[in-house]
């Protein structure tokens, strides 16, 4: 893996997930990473059925018989020939081993942030079909990352580079 903005082959890249509640700049840093190790981003909002995003405008957390067709969908694209780096909440162990279930060698770069830095940014954004008011329902769901599951846990108090090049930097050690 070169992660310092070289080009590899899709085979020898990871599959990624950048995991993390809403607001915590999954999208921005998935996008980084993408970018650094030359492979295709997928926003994994952007695959939410039409009634997901429908209910979440609407202030209603999904539930898993929401999620599951979703994850399905990230699931597929995340087993793609071309290795993707995915943005996706991801927040349940269950949603994380389905998503392992077709990409076995994912992992998973998990941004955390304190729940009035999360609100704060939440609030702040505009033209999101996710209500700041859905941040609650997100953190009381968020199960974080277990000892056995491939991943890192990065603080989202620093900015949008070094947050990346931190996960770049683990997955290096992790190829080597």
């Amino acid at each position: 893996m070169t992660g310092r903005g070289g080009r590899e082959d899709a085979s020898s890249r990871p599959r990624v997930v950048v995991m993390g509640v809403s607001a915590s700049g999954k999208t921005s840093v998935a996008a980084r990473i993408a970018e650094a190790i030359g492979a295709r981003f997928v926003d994994a909002d952007d695959l939410h059925p039409a009634p997901n995003v429908a209910k979440m405008a609407a202030g209603t957390p999904l539930d898993d018989d929401d999620r599951w067709p979703w994850l399905d969908a990230v699931a597929v694209t995340l087993a793609g020939d071309d290795a993707p780096v995915v943005a996706c909440s991801a927040l349940k162990r269950s949603y994380r081993d389905r998503l392992r279930a077709a990409a076995p060698e994912v992992v998973f770069v998990h941004l955390t942030g304190s729940p009035q830095l999360l609100a704060a940014r939440a609030t702040g954004r505009e033209g999101h079909f996710m209500p700041p008011a859905l941040l609650r329902s997100q953190l009381d769901t968020l199960q974080p990352l277990e000892p056995d599951e491939a991943g890192i846990e990065i603080a989202i108090d620093a900015p949008v580079a070094e947050i990346a090049q931190t996960a770049l930097e683990w997955m290096d050690a992790r190829a080597r």
